[in-house]
């Protein structure tokens, strides 16, 4: 064989392999996702604890991923740069649309009451009522949750302000969406004078023995409550190895079960959390929440008389019947 002809196929093999997708570099560690709904500090102290235990029995490291807002929890996931992760019910359903996810778990309310109520907040001795915040004038500064929040957003908007065809946005004089520790805060000290929120989180800061947790909680009051919402999932991809997949399972689900003085602290972990220990769930758990989205969509369609949107949602609404009428009893 030539030189010149040796070169030519040296040359194209470099080409070839230069044309080759670039493997995905293969982690070591489990990467969970967490909200960071008041601060990355606060959320790292309630977390670092499990995630360690977890370390533990795995046997390689696990890194939390610590998102301000569930748009990064989800494209976080959906770029394969975590594993799996605590969502709300309508962030989880994106999630499992968009990012490859499945439910496996759920969290447990520490009260012994399952789920928990979307609420909206005023501030207490303001004398503001629901029927005055309803009342549209423009003239009330309104606290939204984040987008993807259920209680936050998608709750309110279902059971509230879509039956009374009202948009939030042309009802008040300025409408902010933010965490619900924020809209805590901002309606506590008269930044906002009125917001949604859940009872799970002013539960939340209703354990913490501060001056400004207790004072914060001293100045609000609940105008209107939700029908009750599922606990939150727990998601993981599709796609992680099945072995790995089986010994997370057998960690989250018998983490803090037992009558052992290990178990006895472990739940003390989770109680820092806010969750009792965890069940398995799977994406019927979602439900609930894929109703309330159809529920909301049929109203508006009804609203603006779109014909093809209403039967679009009355058709998602019978498919979720079908779904749960066939889904095994939790």
């Amino acid at each position: 064989m030539n030189r010149r002809l040796i070169l030519a196929l040296a040359a194209a093999a470099s080409l070839a392999a230069c044309s080759q997708p670039a493997k995905e570099p293969v982690r070591k560690e489990i990467v969970f996702s967490i909200l960071s709904a008041e601060s990355q500090a606060s959320a790292e102290k309630d977390w670092t604890p499990f995630l360690a235990d977890m370390s533990k029995a795995l046997g390689r490291p696990v890194k939390a991923f610590y998102g301000s807002n569930y748009t990064a929890l989800i494209e976080a996931m959906r770029f394969r740069q975590t594993d799996l992760g605590w969502f709300t019910n309508q962030s989880g359903l994106e999630a499992v649309r968009r990012a490859n996810g499945v439910v496996f778990a759920r969290s447990v309310n520490p009260s012994g009451v399952d789920g928990y109520e979307a609420v909206i907040i005023v501030r207490k001795g303001s004398g503001l009522t629901l029927d005055r915040i309803l009342a549209c004038d423009r003239t009330l500064n309104f606290g939204m949750g984040d987008p993807k929040s259920t209680s936050g957003t998608l709750a309110p908007m279902t059971y509230l302000f879509a039956p009374k065809k009202i948009d939030p946005a042309s009802c008040f004089k300025t409408v902010r969406s933010s965490n619900h520790e924020t809209n805590l805060f901002s309606v506590a000290g008269g930044l906002l004078d009125a917001a949604t929120n859940n009872t799970a989180s002013m539960e939340r800061l209703g354990l913490l023995d501060t001056d400004i947790a207790r004072k914060t909680m001293q100045n609000v009051e609940i105008v209107w409550r939700s029908p009750r919402i599922p606990e939150d999932p727990i998601v993981w991809r599709k796609d992680l190895d099945p072995e790995l997949a089986r010994q997370i399972a057998d960690f989250m689900f018998g983490y803090g079960v037992g009558d052992t003085p290990e178990a006895a602290r472990q739940r003390a972990v989770l109680e820092k959390i806010q969750t009792l220990p965890f069940k398995a769930a799977d994406d019927s758990h979602l439900l609930p929440v894929r109703e309330m989205e159809a529920t909301a969509q049929l109203i508006e369609a009804r609203n603006r008389k779109d014909a093809a949107a209403e039967q679009k949602a009355e058709a998602a609404l019978a498919e979720i019947a079908k779904e749960r009428a066939a889904a095994p009893a939790s």
